[in-house]
């Protein structure tokens, strides 16, 4: 199963991880196809990603979150499709375009408005830690939808990352200032959380056979939908003439960097090496973004936050411990 995450990282649920393993096509290294170059790679996909949460927030202090959703997303979107048409890719029929179109307004569209609502009113480390407990709703929500069974480990993997969202999400409301958290904030993060939940689970049947170039760049146009209409207001808004190079180099960064650049690496990486230990390099994402925010924006990690990053991060790594690995 190929998702993606609202900042740019992708996550897989544990099961998907074992079936698309077992497949096998995406999991051979190639003649030719050096192993070691790939996994450089996916550490700067990591890198990307992670970083990607403090670039935002530095984009915010030149315009609303929501006038940069308006604007990176449909740059990412018309970026992969691009690529997509400049490869020959096979593209979906009609129906299936239509279709990840409307998963791509919940997915990449309601998703980014609630993430980015959340991240504008919460620390970074917030943030990244509360998103990097998304496969926690996706195995719950696949299991109530019985798409998701999950063995008794990854289950217990899965408490953890709940107990460590929670742990995270006291921490944030009852130590506000430590890290610009607010209640809000926390809200809007959990709600982007299941509602990329559901996303996930009904995109899990078009991963296996459209192509990624093409199932990230329709579900990211029809996100792309729904980030422009809520972002016209902010849009107008924005004092275009406070905008400096950096601020423009950093939304360029934003649009395609992270949601494009990255994905390259990350789609190589399912190809060379195989979904499983690709997978394994998403969970640097929290890490990354708590250390980049440290050290440019200045937020200080609580012990909360800390203890909060050690279970979901051990809950992931916990509940993916029963899937195959990939071959070699």
């Amino acid at each position: 199963m190929r998702v993606q995450s609202g900042v740019g990282g992708v996550y897989l649920s544990p099961m998907s991880v074992r079936a698309e393993s077992a497949a096998g096509p995406l999991s051979r290294v190639r003649d030719g196809e050096v192993a070691w170059h790939t996994d450089v790679l996916l550490l700067l996909m990591a890198i990307m990603w992670g970083l990607n949460f403090s670039v935002l927030k530095f984009t915010s202090a030149f315009m609303g979150g929501l006038a940069i959703n308006a604007l990176r997303i449909p740059i990412a979107a018309v970026a992969q499709l691009g690529i997509a048409r400049g490869r020959s890719l096979t593209r979906p029929d009609a129906a299936e375009t239509r279709t990840l179109i409307a998963l791509g307004m919940l997915g990449n569209g309601i998703y980014q408005v609630l993430f980015i609502l959340g991240l504008m009113r919460s620390s970074v480390a917030t943030a990244a830690l509360l998103i990097a407990a998304s496969p926690a709703f996706v195995a719950i929500v696949g299991r109530l939808q019985r798409t998701e069974f999950l063995s008794g480990r990854q289950w217990f993997g899965v408490v953890l990352q709940i107990v460590g969202c929670a742990t995270v999400a006291f921490g944030a409301v009852t130590n506000r200032a430590a890290g610009s958290d607010s209640v809000m904030g926390v809200v809007f993060l959990w709600s982007a959380a299941l509602s990329w939940a559901f996303y996930a689970t009904r995109v899990k049947h078009y991963s296996h056979h459209v192509e990624p170039w093409y199932l990230g760049g329709y579900t990211m146009l029809g996100g792309a939908l729904v980030a422009v209409a809520m972002g016209i207001p902010a849009l107008m808004r924005v004092d275009w003439s406070a905008m400096t190079l950096v601020a423009w180099g950093a939304l360029g960064y934003s649009s395609l960097i992270a949601m494009v650049v990255a994905y390259l690496f990350y789609y190589r990486g399912l190809r060379v090496l195989g979904p499983t230990r690709t997978s394994m390099y998403s969970n640097l994402q929290p890490i990354v973004a708590i250390a980049v925010a440290w050290a440019f924006l200045r937020e200080r990690p609580t012990v909360p936050q800390l203890t909060g990053a050690a279970l979901i991060v051990g809950g992931l790594l916990l509940a993916r411990s029963d899937a195959e690995p990939a071959e070699a």
